[in-house]
């Protein structure tokens, strides 16, 4: 009894030390380990200590390098709004992305992307975009390999039962193969990787409000890589201006430079906001896409239910033409963006369960 409980204190102090931080709260620089949850009722206490020490890589490293002080939101906020219905939703068991097949699990979370290259293609942006595998992800989760390979091999065996008639209700049936514990550690990583990517993709970010912040975060999420696409809305969002009126106009002796400032401000972000509006992401996620572009309004913390409904009003659903008994959407919009991180849209109950924070 002595060694097991001397080694389930010694995992938990690796992980403590993992997330950069002592028990009296000062930072630990250059942590080089991550715990896991593995073995933890194993009789001997040196295996137990081996297998709660992994060395992670760097780009496991900047995740847990991540402090709340490096938003204006709170993360914890944009994890409630991604496990959202609807949004992502919350499914405590492998099942396929409906456009790509891929495996998701928890709040849309991909099991088995390898990493990738991403290229910073703006010189004036400092930061660098960070596209780790699932395995690491979920390393930096604090979650077993094993564990991992398990539900992937249970996954692929299954890979052929999925069709797009049958895929709500098998994900209703699914046993849980994860925690609702394990689920929020892994969403909470995915939201970390999409505040640096958010980063990476707008060189104001700093200078963008809190809903502005957010709004971006989330729409890294849902679209990984294929922000890419959205060049307008890129363009719009790295404006020298963006984001910088109202800090400026906060200060003393606002004159005719700074309220053309201000106009050029509003005139950006409304702008941004007319880019996604406009866009096949929008018309075919039309709840998730009024949430989103919404927070990009300044004003949003003031009435997030004006805004929502200012751009509900300018936002049109797809057009759906009945013929040959079966509804066909008709999609007529200029840019086109696609989700990597689709939710289901079933009932909450087996594997699929809403989290409480």
């Amino acid at each position: 009894m002595r060694i097991r409980r001397s080694a389930l204190a010694l995992t938990t102090a690796m992980l403590v030390v993992a997330m950069g931080w002592t028990s009296s709260g000062q930072e630990v620089p250059g942590t080089q380990w991550v715990a896991t949850t593995a073995n933890a009722s194993s009789g001997a206490g040196a295996d137990l200590a081996k297998a709660a020490l992994t060395r992670i890589s760097p780009a496991v490293e900047q995740l847990l390098a991540f402090r709340e002080s490096d938003v204006k939101f709170k993360l914890n906020s944009l994890m409630d709004v991604l496990s959202d219905r609807r949004h992502e939703g919350w499914v405590l068991a492998a099942y396929p992305d409906p456009k790509t097949r891929q495996p998701l699990i928890g709040a849309g979370v991909s099991l088995d992307l390898p990493a990738r290259e991403h290229a910073q293609r703006d010189p004036l942006n400092p930061h660098m975009f960070l596209e780790p595998s699932s395995a690491e992800m979920w390393q930096a989760a604090g979650l077993e390999t094993a564990r991992l390979n398990a539900i992937l091999t249970d996954f692929y065996k299954q890979a052929g039962t999925w069709t797009k008639r049958n895929r709500r209700e098998k994900i209703r049936g699914l046993e849980p193969q994860i925690t609702d514990e394990d689920a929020t550690h892994l969403l909470r990583v995915a939201a970390i990787q999409s505040v640096i990517n958010a980063k990476a993709y707008c060189r104001n970010f700093d200078e963008m409000s809190a809903s502005q912040q957010m709004a971006l975060s989330q729409l890294v999420f849902q679209m990984g890589v294929n922000l890419e696409e959205f060049n307008t809305f890129l363009g719009v969002i790295n404006h020298a201006n963006f984001g910088t009126a109202k800090s400026v106009a906060a200060g003393t002796g606002v004159g005719e430079e700074v309220g053309k400032l201000a106009a050029q401000d509003e005139l950006d972000w409304k702008s941004a906001q007319k880019s996604l509006v406009e866009s096949q992401w929008a018309r075919l996620y039309r709840t998730r896409a009024v949430a989103v572009i919404a927070m990009l309004n300044p004003d949003y913390e003031d009435n997030p239910a004006i805004a929502e409904r200012q751009v509900g009003a300018t936002l049109r659903p797809v057009a759906v033409h009945r013929g040959r008994g079966r509804a066909r959407a008709v999609r007529t919009t200029a840019s086109a963006g696609r989700s990597l991180h689709h939710g289901p849209a079933g009932k909450r109950d087996g594997a699929h369960k809403k989290r409480r924070v």
